[in-house]
C-alpha cells in the first residue's frame, strides 16, 4: 500500500453499535473504468486497531473518475460471533479534483449504516 502521509484518501470505519473502531475489517478500493464500465481493483486492505485502513492509494495514482469502496461487513460481524443485516457496504464516489484530500468515514451497525465526506 502507498505510503498514509502522501494518500489522499482515507477512511476510518467505527463500531457505532458498541462505541468502538471496527478493527480488522477488510475493505477493498477499485475504480470504474468509463469506456468498458468495469470495476478495477486498486487495493485490498484491513483496519487497524483504531479502525484506519492507512496508504489506500497514492497521489500519482488518484486520477479523476469513479471510486468505490467496499466494507466487508459480514464478515466483521461474523468474527464477532455476530450476524448482519448487510454482507457488505460499497460507498461509490466521484473524485473530479484529485489535488483536494477526500476521507470517507464508515459508521456501522449490524442493521444499519452511514457516511459522508468528511475531511
Amino acid at each position: 500500500m502507498a505510503a498514509a502521509a502522501s494518500c489522499p484518501l482515507t477512511t476510518h470505519v467505527l463500531n457505532s453499535a458498541d462505541g468502538v473502531p471496527a478493527t480488522r475489517l477488510a475493505l477493498s478500493l477499485h475504480r470504474l473504468d468509463s469506456d468498458l464500465l468495469l470495476w478495477n481493483l486498486l487495493t485490498v486492505g484491513t483496519t487497524n486497531e483504531d479502525g484506519r485502513c492507512p496508504g489506500l492509494i497514492s497521489r500519482e495514482a488518484f486520477h479523476p473518475g469513479m471510486y468505490k469502496l467496499r466494507f466487508e461487513t459480514g464478515s466483521y460481524w461474523q468474527s464477532r460471533g455476530q450476524t448482519s443485516f448487510y454482507p457488505y457496504v460499497e460507498v461509490v464516489f466521484t473524485i473530479t479534483d484529485p489535488e483536494q484530500k477526500f476521507h470517507v468515514p464508515l459508521l456501522l451497525s449490524r442493521f444499519s449504516y452511514s457516511t459522508y465526506r468528511g475531511s
